[in-house]
């Protein structure tokens, strides 16, 4: 095997060094949209693929080999600590099954030490029962939550929006108060109208855009 003996590059981040290695936001931001590109990306000149949205598209995004990829594990929980930094005094995070499950986890592992951020999830189909140890109402699971938490929604692709404005209902249904969606991927489809019209910002961290490039 031949080995690079002109230097580590300097903007690759170095998993020798671990989770610790301080990675810059612009440089995981492209990193994260090369890694979409390969990893999650399907284009297709001659069919047209259904979302679940019921769309329409010649572009399907599959983000589930993105999100369990431990190097794109690592540049989502940069991006999307940075987002809520800017955010600025976020309770918890979390959104709907099953998009939202592992990006929940992401986020939660990469809190600083002594963080109270807190995750939860949203099912599709609420259980019979509420949270026996969160007194969570039913479908809500994970850290329990409470009327005026302040709360950010996570996604995985955003299309019209529509899946995630469910959550934020769900949320405003027990009190809380939801400031922001954060989404992998906005599809650029009338997602960020449908969040503007219901007042609450949406933060992608990559836009179809970037992915065309």
């Amino acid at each position: 095997m031949t080995r690079n003996l002109d230097g580590p590059n300097p903007r690759r981040y170095n998993w020798r060094r671990g989770m610790a290695e301080l990675t810059d936001v612009g440089y995981a931001k492209d990193a994260l949209i090369e890694k979409i590109r390969e990893l999650a990306w399907l284009r297709s000149d001659y069919e047209e693929f259904t979302l679940a949205s019921g769309r329409k598209s010649r572009h399907f995004f599959d983000m589930k080999p993105v999100m369990m990829d431990p190097e794109c594990a690592h540049f989502l929980g940069v991006l999307i600590h940075d987002e809520l930094t800017r955010i600025g005094e976020v309770d918890s995070v979390g959104g709907l099954e099953l998009g939202a499950v592992p990006l929940t986890g992401i986020a939660i592992a990469k809190a600083n030490v002594g963080s109270n951020l807190k995750g939860f999830i949203i099912r599709k189909e609420p259980k019979g029962r509420g949270g026996r140890k969160t007194g969570n109402p039913p479908g809500i699971e994970g850290s329990t939550l409470s009327s005026g938490d302040r709360c950010v929604i996570l996604e995985d692709v955003t299309t019209t929006g529509g899946s995630a404005l469910k959550a934020v209902e769900r949320l405003i249904e027990i009190g809380c108060d939801v400031v922001a969606c954060i989404t992998i991927l906005d599809r650029q489809e009338g997602g960020l109208e449908a969040f503007e019209a219901a007042n609450i910002p949406l933060y992608p961290l990559a836009t179809l855009e970037d992915i065309e490039g």
